[in-house]
């Protein structure tokens, strides 16, 4: 058996690798939190200064610290950045680069996802920029002479014996080596660059001792890093409003995929208050709804009360929501590898413990062949029916504890033998959550790192190739896991008419990527009891002028209006699945704001999608953010939705000053605003000295600061 070679410096790795590549170094580095990105610099850097050699670089979602350039958001940023990245987080120096258009002529960066809005206005980004579909990434990277790929790993002591995992990363690497295998292409290189705090996560992402994987494995002292941590988000009430609409669609006893950001964390606050807290959820769902109609036919597709069979996660993405899901007793529905257990399950034949009579149902039920094998007797313990040690002796079955069956559970006798044998044995070997890949705070890792037990052993971290499709050959049992699916995404775009804009805005600009929605939305349509549902604000500002993010028509398509199924706003949910184009349109126009109301209509009415007589309901006027606030007031008030419902990582003084920054921002566009912020400037009241002092601000040095520092006052005494 060959050894992985084991080095201790970034810089003697780097060298190794330029040597074994040659003059083209074709390097692959998983999206997100994989990266080792002093590896990754050490070699651009190298390569940099050397015109001989040639950089390719094909990876997704590169991660870079925010670098606010104006006065007011430094002040605020930069302390906190520190405490949360570290003064020495190694940025990416290729991002920057590809920022700022300055990458070298030699070195090339193909990403197929953007940090969002990251590299709108890199010429150089948006030319390398490669549209893929999440699960075809390993396709169609397999021939483009990937020589070398390099990601960050977990490392355990387990008996002795070092174990390695893919950690937060299982996603593409595992599918790439078998596309390079199967089409006869050599291995390229596999760096693994130990992570002490990395959490050792199982599933595909476990590989053992790695020797068969690894060529080189990284434990340099000077190469660790912060995991990236995403701050958390504040939730305001236009995605609290979303995320409860989105909870009466979730069944109980099926499946659930969510995204990051605000919305999902309204999601799963909404998610918990229907388990935990179900009358005051119910309260607040009719309080969304002026027609109590509407909220059943909501309830039709999922539900309002708790949950008793709980939910299963599949998910492209690992984060926070799925962990409070599963603190809260919501995440607890385990799907099994086999399909005839997985039917018993679902069907309610069985349960996760054996009880009396259970033998007879599981030969009914084609789970206990009429006669074993020794394969099936593995797959029987490994099930947890039958003790490890079992075995077939003799033609009989031998169980752990001595006793022997005959082997011919057609019979009575052997059934009854058996069913005394299994009763009260635990069901084991099921998941309650599989993904692809890790993104999320601190909390989360930790989190994720501390987990033992069931909670360990039913998180399977996959080859995406297995949670973002059907899996080929095993469909029908991937589509009973997935049952009643609900695919929550977030689109920035709708049409009237059903087409959704994630990915790129009108002139064909990238701002992110079409990740796994694309697969989500063919799932959605393809399982039988599944629903796609995608969720946007429905307006924004643009240059200060407030905007419908739903269109009549949109220059880009991420999503085309023939697999439309579910949308949804702060005002409703508009399902379009099976619809005429004019049910479509009315659907559409109940959710979107009632200031673009008309206009839509009379674009609908000259494209000949509505009747030229067609009114606007009065209900529809209630289509206000004013409305909206006073729907949620009192949920708000009393701390059912409050704005951080997992918690911040800003403290108290920063809790104000965010609070104060945000209505500085929105008064820029209302002249009203900056009337009474002027007025708070001359005669400010009561002064926050401590924010000020965190600002830097409390003894102003320049006429400037005297004056930034009146305005922040101001705007602090607005938001007391």
């Amino acid at each position: 058996m060959r050894s992985s070679r084991q080095l201790v410096d970034i810089e003697s790795c780097a060298g190794h690798i330029l040597d074994a590549c040659g003059e083209h170094v074709v390097l692959a580095t998983p999206l997100g939190l994989g990266k080792p990105n002093r590896l990754i610099n050490a070699l651009y850097r190298r390569v940099a200064v050397d015109r001989r050699r040639r950089l390719t670089i094909h990876t997704a979602l590169s991660l870079d610290v925010p670098n606010p350039s104006a006065d007011l958001e430094r002040r605020f940023a930069m302390p906190f950045l520190e405490r949360q990245f570290g003064n020495d987080y190694p940025t990416l120096d290729y991002v920057a680069a590809m920022r700022e258009d300055r990458l070298p002529v030699n070195i090339r960066v193909h990403e197929f996802y953007f940090q969002s809005g990251a590299m709108l206005r890199s010429r150089q980004a948006q030319r390398d920029y490669v549209s893929l579909n999440y699960t075809s990434v390993a396709r169609d990277l397999a021939g483009t002479g990937i020589n070398v790929v390099v990601q960050l790993i977990a490392r355990r002591m387990q008996d002795g014996m070092v174990r390695y995992s893919l950690g937060c990363n299982p996603d593409v690497t595992l599918d790439l080596l078998d596309r390079i295998r199967d089409a006869g292409m050599p291995k390229p290189m596999l760096v693994g660059v130990v992570h002490e705090a990395l959490p050792f996560l199982g599933g595909d992402a476990d590989v053992g001792d790695g020797e068969s994987l690894f060529d080189v494995v990284l434990d340099a002292p000077e190469g660790g890093q912060r995991l990236f941590a995403l701050p958390r988000d504040d939730v305001d009430d236009v995605e609290y409003a979303i995320g409860l609409h989105a909870s009466t669609l979730v069944r109980d006893g099926g499946t659930l995929q969510i995204g990051i950001g605000a919305l999902s964390d309204a999601i799963v606050q909404a998610l918990l208050l229907r388990q935990q807290r179900n009358v005051d959820y119910l309260e607040i769902i009719r309080g969304l709804y002026a027609d109590a109609h509407d909220a059943a036919g909501h309830f039709e597709i999922g539900g309002a009360d708790p949950f008793r069979a709980g939910l299963y996660g599949s998910s492209e993405m690992i984060m926070d929501g799925f962990m409070h899901l599963r603190r809260g007793g919501i995440l607890v529905r385990r799907v099994y590898d086999d399909l005839a257990l997985q039917r018993a399950l679902d069907e309610g034949a069985i349960g996760s413990q054996m009880g009396p009579g259970d033998a007879r149902i599981l030969r009914d039920r084609g789970v206990l062949p009429a006669r074993l094998d020794q394969g099936e007797v593995d797959r029987l313990a490994g099930l947890g029916i039958l003790a490890s040690g079992s075995r077939i002796e003799s033609g009989r079955l031998r169980l752990a504890d001595g006793e022997s069956i005959d082997n011919e559970f057609d019979t009575a006798e052997a059934l009854a033998k058996l069913d005394e044998h299994i009763r009260g044995r635990v069901l084991r070997g099921g998941r309650y959550l599989q993904g692809g890949f890790c993104l999320g705070s601190s909390e989360l890792y930790r989190w994720l790192g501390a987990l033992d037990g069931e909670d360990y052993d039913g998180l399977a971290m996959c080859r995406i190739s297995e949670v973002n499709r059907l899996q080929r050959g095993i469909e029908a049992l991937a589509a009973r896991q997935r049952r009643y699916a609900r695919f929550f995404n977030t689109c920035m775009i709708a049409t009237a008419l059903g087409a959704a804009a994630s990915d790129a805005i009108e002139d064909g600009r990238v701002v992110s990527g079409v990740g796994g929605q694309h697969n989500f939305v063919a799932m959605g349509n393809e399982l039988d009891d599944a629903r796609s549902i995608l969720m946007l604000r429905s307006t924004r500002r643009v240059d200060g002028r407030l905007t419908s993010n739903i269109r009549w028509n949109y220059g880009h398509t991420t999503v085309p209006r023939h697999l439309r199924d579910i949308y949804i706003t702060e005002y409703g949910i508009a399902d379009l699945r099976g619809r005429t184009d004019e049910e479509c349109v009315k659907a559409m126009l109940a959710i979107s704001d009632a200031a673009f109301h008309r206009e839509l209509v009379e674009q609908a009415i000259a494209a000949r999608k509505l009747p030229v007589d067609f009114a606007i309901p009065e209900s529809w006027s209630a289509n206000t953010k004013a409305a909206l606030r006073a729907r949620l007031r009192n949920a708000r008030i009393s701390g059912l939705l409050p704005d951080y419902p997992f918690g911040s990582d800003f403290d108290a003084v920063e809790l104000r000053l965010l609070a104060a920054l945000k209505w500085l921002k929105s008064a820029s566009t209302q002249p009203a605003r900056w009337l009474g912020l002027a007025k708070a400037a001359v005669w400010p009241g009561p002064v926050d000295h401590e924010a000020l002092q965190r600002m830097g601000l409390a003894n102003p040095s320049s006429l400037r600061e005297r004056l930034v520092a009146r305005v922040l006052a101001g705007a602090l005494g607005r938001i007391r």
